[in-house]
């Protein structure tokens, strides 16, 4: 079993604290008892090396993700087998960023981070916005670079079924990001992750899926073929 967090974003993601660094988000989820994690800052991997690093620190395993926001301004979260094969689909997805720069005194700072905290620079592109493709582009291609989509927090702002009212035959999903107590999809493998945007907000070891200590494994009950 492996208890999880698969939904966390850094201080790159602009509406996470500036605190929510990778160092400091490994040292809580090794403190709340987590045995893997996920990072998935928003249309962007530009944290996951820092991230993985931490992680390997504190023992974690860690997932490589991002938050990818569709054009029907769906939220579907990726998950990919290593941060290599997140960062091809990082930049695949960088020429259908929204062509507005981010404005940090209104959206917040996007912060690059090294491993051990120190910032490395700032995102200038806008993150948050939805990209220039649907639900089914960013499906395919995530799996054309070996990962996974689970629908984000389906029955809440920008999620699957708030936004469309039900879930699509097509693309099809095995797993879909809940809260305890909403309804769970028939069919569907129910994910429990925190969303955190600030430290403690992340999970505590609560929720675990029934696989080994293997992110091969992990991915595949998640999803993959």
């Amino acid at each position: 079993m492996l208890y999880y967090d698969l939904h966390i974003h850094s201080c790159l993601s602009p509406c996470a604290q500036e605190d929510m660094t990778p160092a400091n988000i490994c040292a809580m989820a090794r403190l709340k008892g987590l045995d893997v994690i996920a990072l998935t800052d928003h249309n962007t991997g530009g944290n996951l090396t820092a991230c993985e690093e931490a992680a390997r620190r504190e023992g974690l395993l860690f997932l490589p993700g991002m938050e990818l926001c569709a054009s029907e301004e769906v939220h579907l979260l990726a998950y990919f087998l290593d941060v290599g094969s997140a960062m091809k689909m990082d930049a695949a997805i960088r020429p259908l960023y929204p062509a507005e720069k981010n404005r940090p005194d209104y959206f917040g700072r996007q912060l690059l981070m090294d491993s051990q905290d120190q910032a490395l620079g700032e995102e200038d592109a806008l993150l948050i916005g939805a990209l220039a493709a649907d639900i089914t582009q960013l499906s395919g291609m995530v799996h054309h670079f070996g990962g996974v989509t689970v629908p984000a927090h389906i029955h809440r702002g920008y999620g699957l079924i708030q936004v469309l009212g039900f879930m699509p035959a097509s693309p099809r999903f095995r797993a879909v990001e809940v809260s305890p107590g909403q309804e769970i999809p028939q069919g569907h493998l129910p994910v429990y992750s925190s969303d955190a945007h600030q430290l403690g907000m992340i999970s505590e070891r609560d929720h675990a899926l029934p696989v080994p200590r293997d992110i091969t494994a992990l991915l595949r009950i998640l999803g993959k073929e």
